[in-house]
């Protein structure tokens, strides 16, 4: 509940800073900027923060996150109460999030694990997860759109920062084991190094960290230009933007309920390239048609898509993985996600102020129904390769539970 409180007021600031730079900048390659500074530290510390998450106690570092994200947002609503507020200074402020989070994702993660105190649990514990970010994901650009009509951006970096009040209160109440699991002795490095050789040799795991970084560069960074596309395009206000960012959680919440019915990750290869293929069409319409009632629909199926592509490519790593491999091998599962994301999001900004927005996000689809059609012209032989794996997994359920028995 703590951090459900906290996601609403995460998405409510996300949602309100980008309205507030293209309001006050009129400029897109600005608008990908803020992303890119948001993001880039991922890249840079993701490596390292696995290890923190590992070797440190997980509820002390999360209470260090959640206290520095309040006060960021602290000092994002004082900036802009004052009229002070300057492009440098959100580039800065977004840096500095960004940092915090590269640290504090991988640990929120872990926590997860630590809190379960069973393990069969866990694959009711993840979905619940997904399901409340995605839940606060629809109300959160709701009520940015709400607040910012009413109150201007300041009023919601304010709420975001009391929001971290709650999460803070859940974390101290919480009686965590404190269990470590400090991994090797060789240097970090070292240990990232045979994490990359490892992906490189098993084709199935490099296919599918492949297509969701082609996502993230291309496909992703349709949500940074959408500000700019609904002033330009729709000539809507902040509740329209708030409309469509809800539209898309709306379609990633259904997605994840979705999933977690599903009893196995048996045949989630399959989902992959079709959901991959789905979402780039729907992005290419929503850029195309102008029309607020058919860009709420696209986003709703683009929120579908996206959600199933990279939840289904989740669930397929996790199972297949080595067990010994896990923690790495997500990172850079975060890292193809979230680190090769800005890079995308400062490429559709500089691309956008020449070509136009929607151009911008309709070569940005293009690029990745090219890519989701690759990797379905590939599916067989991943398949192959997939096939005595969950057979081995499969013999071990069955082992486990005559045991049981």
């Amino acid at each position: 509940m703590g951090q459900c409180v906290s996601l609403i007021g995460t998405w409510t600031q996300q949602a309100a800073l980008s309205w507030l730079v293209y309001r006050i900048t009129g400029s897109t390659l600005l608008l990908g900027a803020v992303a890119f500074s948001n993001q880039i530290p991922t890249l840079f510390l993701g490596p390292f923060t696995g290890v923190a998450a590992d070797r440190f106690d997980r509820k002390h570092l999360l209470l260090l996150t959640q206290g520095l994200s309040m006060v960021q947002a602290l000092v994002l609503a004082l900036l802009v109460w004052t009229e002070t507020i300057a492009p440098w200074h959100i580039i800065v402020l977004s840096v500095f999030i960004g940092a915090v989070n590269a640290l504090d994702n991988p640990v929120r993660q872990a926590f997860v694990v630590e809190m379960v105190e069973k393990r069969e649990d866990l694959a009711n514990a993840i979905p619940l997860n997904s399901a409340l970010t995605n839940g606060a994901r629809f109300i959160g650009p709701s009520l940015a759109g709400i607040i910012i009509y009413l109150r201007g951006e300041g009023f919601c970096f304010l709420v975001n920062a009391f929001s971290y009040l709650a999460v803070l209160a859940a974390l101290l109440a919480i009686d965590a084991a404190g269990k470590q699991k400090i991994g090797g002795k060789c240097p970090v490095w070292v240990a990232f190094r045979e994490e990359l050789e490892y992906v490189y040799n098993f084709k199935p795991i490099l296919a599918v960290l492949g297509l969701i970084s082609l996502f993230s560069i291309a496909g992703a960074p349709y949500a940074v230009l959408m500000p700019a596309y609904v002033k330009d395009v729709l000539r809507g206000g902040a509740h329209t933007f708030g409309f469509l960012m809800s539209a898309e959680a709306i379609g990633a919440l259904s997605a994840t309920i979705y999933l977690a019915s599903r009893s196995s990750a048996d045949g989630l290869i399959k989902l992959i390239p079709a959901a991959a293929g789905t979402c780039g069409l729907c992005i290419a319409a929503f850029a195309l048609s102008g029309s607020f009632t058919l860009c709420l629909f696209f986003l709703f199926i683009a929120g579908f898509s996206m959600t199933c592509h990279l939840a289904s490519s989740n669930t397929i790593i996790q199972t297949v993985v080595d067990e010994d491999k896990r923690g790495r091998v997500m990172s850079l599962y975060t890292m193809s996600f979230l680190a090769v994301m800005p890079f995308g999001s400062l490429l559709a900004g500089s691309v956008a102020g020449k070509i136009g927005v929607q151009t911008t996000m309709f070569l940005g689809a293009v690029t990745c129904i090219a890519g989701a059609s690759i990797f379905a012209m590939k599916l067989t032989r991943l398949c192959e390769l997939l096939r005595p794996v969950f057979a081995d997994i499969g013999s071990y359920q069955e082992e486990r539970s005559k045991s049981k028995w």
